[in-house]
């Protein structure tokens, strides 16, 4: 696993506990800045996962 990998489940995580705070206190900006963290995370994640089939691939582990 590397960085952008954990990193971007890191941002999952924060922005699912954003997400779940906004929700339970109706404060829909919160809610939404959750969900915008849980998708960057996602992205920030699919990244790293890319690099690690690349790197794989280049060391003939496919």
């Amino acid at each position: 696993m590397n960085k952008d990998q954990v990193k971007g489940v890191a941002e999952k995580a924060k922005g699912k506990v954003n997400e779940s705070v906004g929700k339970a206190t109706g404060d829909a900006s919160q809610e939404a800045k959750g969900d915008l963290q849980q998708g960057a995370g996602e992205v920030r994640k699919q990244y790293g996962n890319v690099k690690e089939d690349t790197k794989d691939e280049r060391r003939g582990h496919h």
